[in-house]
């Protein structure tokens, strides 16, 4: 028994040990976790703020010779507690030139909540000169129950999209969450 009891703080030393790494790895990766969002968005093109900069400066660059067919689909990951849609099906823009299109979200889940849009452009080449200026689906939104809106996305499509590219489809799936971490 003393073998024992002698081997119990050497025991506990080697758990705390292991559990202070763990710690440390912890807050490291938490660390991280910024300038991975942000590689993430340089390499999606999704909220990304030098796009959002680089987007004002394509706008004083238009090509008013070329159209590019823009399509617009929304989509529920389950049936019956949304009705969510584009507005309009599709829009013919001018590369440099800032658009607006509206998809309209009702809340039908039968109490408040929020609302998630996740945005998909096809081809997945496009996405680089897809730029969202202003769109709903930046943050979760919020729907009183029975609540229905019309929700704007403004966009612009570089003018510096290949040529063989003449439409782009943007997708968004709308998904019922919960409240953002910094409203609860």
């Amino acid at each position: 028994m003393s073998l024992q009891r002698q081997d119990r703080p050497e025991r506990h030393g080697r758990t705390a040990w292991k559990l202070g790494l763990v710690a440390l790895a912890a807050f490291g990766f938490g660390w991280a976790l910024v300038p991975l969002y942000d590689v993430m968005c340089s390499i999606t093109g999704f909220a990304d703020k030098a796009n959002l900069t680089k987007a004002s400066q394509i706008a004083l660059h238009p090509d008013d010779k070329r159209v590019v067919t823009v399509e617009f689909l929304g989509d529920l990951p389950t049936v019956g507690s949304w009705d969510f849609h584009p507005v309009v099906h599709s829009m013919q823009v001018h590369p440099g030139r800032l658009y607006e299109a509206q998809f309209f979200a009702h809340n039908l889940t039968g109490h408040d909540t929020y609302g998630q849009a996740v945005p998909d452009i096809a081809p997945s080449k496009a996405a680089f000169y897809f730029h969202k200026t202003e769109c709903f689906c930046f943050t979760p939104q919020h729907f009183t129950n029975g609540e229905e809106r019309a929700m704007p996305v403004r966009f612009i499509v570089d003018p510096a999209l290949p040529s063989y590219v003449d439409r782009i489809t943007l997708a968004y799936t709308f998904y019922d969450t919960q409240a953002p971490s910094a409203k609860r």
